[in-house]
């Protein structure tokens, strides 16, 4: 049976984030020329511009979000390749200095603070994975983290991905939903409620056909 969601406060959430975007920055610290340019698990981005999509998260309020959609004409793809380009700095070493500077934002452009810890939680496993960086986001950030992406589609489709199926972590006490069950760790049941198909492998149950349907549909 599925746990009933917890309550977070945003102070918790916001210093989780702080945490997870502090680890992430000590990791960056260390990537050479070449792992700045590799292909991160968004196809379409290499890890500066993970990084950089980090700062806009990090950076923009409600206005000054609706302004940039509206200047994109709420075309999504318009809007994160601009604000890349703004936030991205002439060489890496920019870029991660400009990220160490939002380190400890709590600006965001709604109060869904749990979507703004999962930014970080998610786009960091973007960057680490192809780089097979060890790092694994605390059980604390990953908790609420699974929560929200189950209970509602926001930044992305979470909960249509696992549609007619129950989530349960083996590290955790998180679970979610009804139907045929999927196990597995809490980050790869968030990195795949998140869409990234790379962490469904790790998964087991008899749900997780089901949940490989729900991503294929969503990407078509």
């Amino acid at each position: 049976m599925a746990q009933t969601a917890t309550t977070w406060q945003d102070d918790d959430l916001w210093a989780l984030a702080r945490d997870e975007r502090s680890a992430l920055a000590e990791d960056l610290a260390s990537l050479s020329s070449e792992q700045w340019r590799h292909q991160s698990l968004c196809s379409q981005w290499d890890v500066e511009d993970v990084v950089a999509h980090l700062i806009t998260a990090a950076s923009l309020n409600q206005w000054s979000w609706l302004r940039s959609m509206l200047g994109a004409r709420f075309r999504p793809d318009v809007h994160n390749d601009r604000r890349i380009a703004d936030h991205r700095g002439p060489t890496p070493a920019d870029t991660l200095d400009r990220f160490r500077r939002i380190v400890g934002s709590t600006t965001a452009p709604s109060g869904h603070t749990a979507a703004y810890l999962g930014e970080i939680v998610v786009h960091a496993q973007v960057i680490r994975r192809p780089l097979g960086l060890p790092h694994t986001p605390s059980t604390e950030a990953l908790i609420p983290v699974a929560q929200f992406f189950a209970r509602r589609d926001f930044a992305v489709n979470s909960r249509t991905h696992v549609r007619n199926v129950e989530l349960r972590a083996h590290d955790s006490a998180f679970s979610a939903g009804s139907g045929p069950l999927v196990t597995g760790s809490t980050l790869a049941l968030v990195m795949s409620m998140a869409g990234r198909t790379a962490y469904v492998d790790e998964l087991d149950g008899p749900g997780v056909p089901i949940l490989r349907r729900n991503l294929e549909v969503d990407e078509v």
